[in-house]
């Protein structure tokens, strides 16, 4: 079975956010103790991930009604690798403590914020 654009995005994004109500109700429930002062660290991990497993959602919906172009296809591809990097090294240095990985943290952010564009790029060519 071969996904279009429209159902990989929206596939995609209903995975983050079943993963980011998982993780953040473990933190909540199992984890709250251990995280100690990583916790709000963690909840931002959550949130994060979050806002763009919707937004994943939005373009897989777009895709859907609207020829798919070269900036959708980035757009999507640029916030599912902005959560992996942002959301997932907040959660490793969550866990563990290794101060390195906030190094990783603004390059999935750059991930965001290039996604976010892509959009912009997408609509401003009356893609939408």
């Amino acid at each position: 079975m071969r996904l279009n654009s429209s159902s990989l995005f929206i596939g995609l994004g209903a995975l983050n956010a079943f993963l980011a109500i998982m993780m953040g109700a473990f933190a909540a429930h199992a984890l709250k103790e251990d995280l100690g002062t990583y916790l709000p660290v963690y909840n931002t991990g959550v949130e994060y991930q979050m806002a763009h497993a919707l937004g994943l959602i939005m373009i897989g919906g777009i895709a859907h009604w609207q020829k798919t172009s070269a900036w959708l296809q980035a757009a999507g591809g640029l916030l599912l690798m902005g959560i992996i990097l942002f959301s997932g090294s907040l959660y490793v240095l969550s866990l563990t403590g290794i101060r390195g990985w906030g190094m990783v943290t603004p390059v999935g952010g750059v991930c965001f914020l290039l996604g976010w564009l892509c959009l912009l790029r997408t609509a401003w060519q009356g893609r939408l």
